[in-house]
């Protein structure tokens, strides 16, 4: 039971509670995966480069923390899973079954937009006061179907969704630079708010 559980925490924390169980009941072959339909978010942290080469390593790294707190934790708190930190960014979803839900998973996707906005503020507020560097970030918002699963080599894999849709997240996330916002969705997601 003890083993059990020790399993499912660390395939929970290091793959995220939906792939994690996935992993935990075999599904351990690259190629092993399903389609789904998700809210997908990508967040990323603006200035990284130019951050990771004037800060000390340790500085940095309490910084990619910090802003990991503010954008991803909001993320699991409000149902979706976290899939990877790709260095300085973070990819999430919040998985529907049909469209019907669509609109449940984009309510769950605002609310932990909300959150890590206000999160991000406070944050940046008290790095401030503490005499620390603040960041700054732009989030993509995308709905659609990917395709859930492992993906690697034999002797590495991860489980991560693929397709279309993730492609297009990164995209939008990479608009916000131009207009200058920190948050775009796509037309489905805005469609919602309407």
């Amino acid at each position: 039971v003890i083993q059990s559980r020790i399993a499912h925490n660390i395939a929970a924390t290091y793959l995220g509670q939906r792939a994690g169980n996935n992993v935990l009941n075999g599904q351990i072959r690259r190629g092993d995966g399903e389609r789904t339909k998700a809210v997908v978010w990508y967040s990323d942290l603006r200035n990284s480069t130019s951050l990771a080469e004037t800060m000390p390593p340790e500085d940095y790294f309490a910084l990619l923390n910090a802003f990991f707190m503010s954008t991803a934790d909001p993320i699991v708190r409000n149902g979706g899973e976290i899939l990877d930190f790709i260095g300085d960014a973070v990819l999430g979803i919040f998985p529907f079954s049909d469209e019907k839900y669509l609109h449940v998973a984009a309510k769950a996707a605002n609310a932990a937009l909300d959150q890590a906005l206000e999160l991000a503020r406070e944050t940046n507020s008290q790095r401030l006061k503490a005499g620390q560097e603040q960041f700054n970030f732009g989030i993509g918002m995308n709905a659609g179907e990917v395709m859930f699963g492992n993906i690697g080599i034999p002797s590495r894999l991860t489980f991560s969704v693929i397709g279309p849709t993730v492609n297009q997240v990164a995209r939008i996330e990479g608009m916000t630079k131009l207009v200058q916002q920190t948050v775009l969705a796509d037309r489905t997601i805005a469609a919602l708010d309407e």
